[in-house]
């Protein structure tokens, strides 16, 4: 413990910020390690104050939320950040509140927290993201700020949260900002967010009446991305029609798809297997999986074609009113 505490320096930042500089040792030096490279570490006391010190860093420093993608990059060197802005020691930022009929989630809300959130769990499908997502301790650490503004095909929450209506509200050098989702994520680990800005808070707003929605993805076992995912949100009309969807497909392109024609063979109709077979067919064809450790594009695609079934039926029984449990599918058992 003594040896692994000499590596860091600590020391007085400018702003009157904690400084801490890890060092590897000269026997680390000479092996491979699981150690990132040196880096600057700064604790600010607001959002304000950390924006400030990462847009005066430039492009080399790093925001510090959950971690939970960062920290195994740095571990393995892929990622290597001068300096860390630690954002998990400012006040008031881990809210889940119900507001004016919509949910605002602060930027520092745990995947735990919102799993177990009673506000949250009113949009069901909140909570199908948040419980499913890798192991109890990603979900305890993980946030849903650091999520979205990390912008990673393979996460959970880009594909839930655009079957809502979802903003999301930032603060930078120059000042805040209110971006709908859809244009907040532009590519793969990509978003309009500039240098020194910040994710404060996510808002999504209540779905109508009669609405329901699901999220299922199919994963090898938890701790891994899923190989495919969907997400669904229906609402009905008369007779049981079908007014609404929006269908989103996760880890299958560079962004969360949204399958525009699956959701168009639903609408008008009554969810009948036939009708919800001709969507789940049409989001097949949406989907642009590339091959990987986590199958062929074909097999993703058939992957695709059977969640949306799953979830479209789970959304649409929850939209008549039943509790319907939903999670996610591992190997063997879909």
């Amino acid at each position: 413990m003594l040896r692994r505490l000499r590596r860091f320096r600590i020391g007085t930042a400018k702003q009157g910020l904690a400084s801490a500089v890890a060092r590897p040792t000269r026997k680390q030096e000479n092996r491979k390690t699981v150690y990132p490279n040196a880096f600057r570490y700064y604790r600010p006391a607001t959002l304000e104050e950390a924006s400030s010190i990462l847009a005066e860093l430039g492009e080399d420093a790093k925001a510090l939320a959950g971690g939970q993608s960062l920290i195994p990059l740095m571990k393995l060197r892929l990622s290597a950040p001068s300096s860390l802005v630690d954002l998990n020691f400012i006040p008031g930022l881990a809210y889940i509140e119900r507001r004016n009929g919509s949910l605002h989630l602060g930027a520092m809300a745990r995947h735990a927290d919102i799993e177990n959130s009673a506000a949250a769990s009113k949009i069901p499908i909140l909570h199908d993201c948040a419980a499913g997502i890798a192991d109890v301790q990603v979900r305890n650490r993980g946030t849903i700020g650091g999520s979205v503004a990390e912008a990673d095909p393979s996460g959970d929450w880009g594909a839930v949260l655009l079957t809502l209506d979802t903003e999301v509200h930032t603060i930078g050098p120059n000042g805040a900002r209110t971006i709908a989702l859809p244009d907040f994520i532009t590519d793969a680990y990509t978003s309009v967010l500039a240098p020194g800005e910040l994710v404060n808070e996510i808002t999504v707003k209540a779905p109508p009446k009669s609405s329901g929605g699901s999220f299922v993805a199919f994963k090898r076992c938890a701790p891994v991305y899923a190989s495919a995912s969907a997400a669904v949100g229906v609402t009905l009309g008369d007779r049981d029609t079908c007014k609404d969807a929006r269908i989103i497909l996760g880890c299958v392109g560079l962004t969360s798809i949204r399958a525009a024609e699956a959701e168009a063979a639903l609408r008008g109709q009554k969810l009948t297997p036939k009708a919800i077979e001709a969507a789940a067919e049409a989001a097949m064809a949406a989907a642009d999986p590339q091959a990987d450790m986590r199958g062929s594009a074909g097999y993703k695609r058939v992957l695709v074609r059977a969640l949306v079934k799953r979830a479209i039926d789970i959304a649409a029984r929850r939209a008549r009113g039943e509790h319907v449990e939903a999670s996610h599918e591992y190997a063997g058992r879909i």
